[in-house]
């Protein structure tokens, strides 16, 4: 076994979607091709309600997956499918869009802390025209699993140490894991992963280091960790309180056509979305 080193860091980029609402875009577009199968990844966080309170409203999506993970506050879900939600602190909302849906993620609070996550994940090109579909889990159904050294790992997607996780995906087979790290010294908490897998590191509370042959890098919070395909364990380490979300998957290897909500393989396909989502085809 090997472990994963750093090929390099990156800060996320301050900007608002929806109506405003204030996010931080940690995977760019100009990092799609290198972190296939993701296409990007938001973290948003704030206690000030003017920040979030516009929310998402109804916004079409073709062609790929939206996990949305909520740390902390309540969102809810509507769609042209006739789903309904509500997420709240520690829930995950896993929408496959599919050929087609249209959707509204609105703040279910007009004050407190809003924090969490959205995730996109690539649909093959083969499933790109399948169904809609939608699942919800709550805090408590998402499989957890402490680790020898006293990590608390939140099995999202894949698995972990034998622990199967709330979602499974065949084609790209992705592991989504949010990690707590105790209040002590943990010295080596290694993650399995494919040589295959693309995959990540993003800290959102404290600090950690990343551990390799070649030593230890550190990584403060809101650092997303680009790790090089050239090992078969993910390595880290932390001497406090930490938090991080560890995401990977095998690549699709397809081109990648977008065009804002819209995810397909060629521009005439890119089109075409346009074009049913303007006849009311979805």
């Amino acid at each position: 076994m090997s472990f994963r080193t750093l090929e390099r860091k990156v800060k996320g980029q301050k900007t608002s979607d929806g109506d405003g609402v204030k996010l931080t875009r940690v995977l760019t577009q100009d990092l799609q091709k290198r972190l296939d199968p993701f296409l990007m990844l938001d973290a948003f966080g704030s206690d000030e309600s003017k920040d979030y309170i516009g929310g998402f409203p109804n916004h079409p999506h073709r062609g790929f997956e939206t996990i949305t993970y909520m740390l902390e506050g309540r969102m809810r879900h509507k769609d042209n499918a006739g789903h309904e939600g509500l997420l709240c602190s520690g829930g995950v909302q896993w929408m496959t869009a599919g050929k087609g849906v249209i959707h509204s993620e609105m703040p279910e609070q007009e004050d407190g802390r809003m924090e969490g996550f959205q995730l996109w994940l690539n649909l093959p090109s083969h499933e790109k025209m399948c169904a809609p579909s939608y699942q919800e889990f709550d805090n408590q159904s998402i499989p957890l699993h402490t680790s020898p050294e006293g990590v608390l790992v939140k099995v999202i997607a894949g698995a972990f140490l034998g622990t199967q996780g709330a979602v499974q995906r065949k084609a790209t087979a992705p592991i989504y894991l949010d990690c707590h790290f105790p209040n002590h010294d943990v010295k080596l908490f290694t993650i399995d992963l494919l040589r295959t897998y693309n995959a990540f590191v993003y800290v959102y509370d404290g600090t950690l280091s990343l551990v390799s042959d070649k030593g230890e890098e550190a990584l403060d919070q809101g650092e997303m960790a680009i790790l090089k395909n050239d090992g078969d364990q993910l390595c880290l380490s932390s001497s406090r309180k930490a938090k991080a979300i560890v995401i990977g998957g095998q690549a699709l290897g397809e081109p990648i056509a977008q065009y804002g909500p819209f995810v397909m393989n060629t521009q005439q396909e890119l089109m075409q979305a346009v074009r049913d989502f303007q006849q009311g085809l979805f």
